[in-house]
């Protein structure tokens, strides 16, 4: 399998960018499904997943690897 062009020739920190961008997208997924879950029709139906402990676990990830990267970024 080829990498994109895009991203041959990226730096560590562009990369890192992506991984914690990908990480916060994770992350707002499983809000929105902790707000889907708290707004259920069926009180009995509770489900099994803690969508709320995925996105702090997701949350940080993604916040420190773009916390890590921008100044790799602002450098050039």
């Amino acid at each position: 399998m080829k990498a994109p062009d895009f991203l041959l020739f990226a730096s560590e920190a562009e990369i890192l960018t992506l991984w914690g961008v990908g990480f916060l997208l994770v992350a707002g997924f499983c809000s929105w499904m902790e707000r889907r879950r708290i707004k259920r029709a069926e009180l009995n139906r509770v489900g099994w997943v803690p969508w709320t402990g995925l996105f702090v676990c997701f949350a940080v990830i993604g916040g420190g690897c773009l916390a890590v990267a921008i100044p790799g970024l602002a450098q050039g």
